[in-house]
């Protein structure tokens, strides 16, 4: 509905503001739904929604792997020091 109406208003923050209310959501969170939209239509540079939740994935996936990293580093230590000959 917004996206159509943009027309209207001399800005997107203008119409953001008279439709919000209407709307029953915030300002700045149609805002951005907004600029979203845009950017997936092509209208406005920026990651696309598709970009935004692969992003999100590969950082969990970065987290989940420094995670083990870290894990298998101190399985490694421990048993260096248990195989360490100058221990017995």
């Amino acid at each position: 509905m917004t996206m159509d109406r943009l027309s209207e208003y001399p800005s997107v923050d203008a119409a953001c503001k008279a439709l919000a209310p209407k709307l029953g959501v915030g300002p700045e969170s149609l805002r951005r739904w907004v600029v979203q939209a845009q950017i997936d239509a092509g209208e406005k540079t920026g990651p696309s929604t598709d970009e935004l939740e692969e992003i999100k994935r590969l950082r969990a996936e970065v987290r989940d792997l420094k995670e083990s990293n870290e894990i298998l580093k101190q399985a490694s230590i421990f048993f260096a020091r248990e195989l360490d000959p100058r221990r017995r």
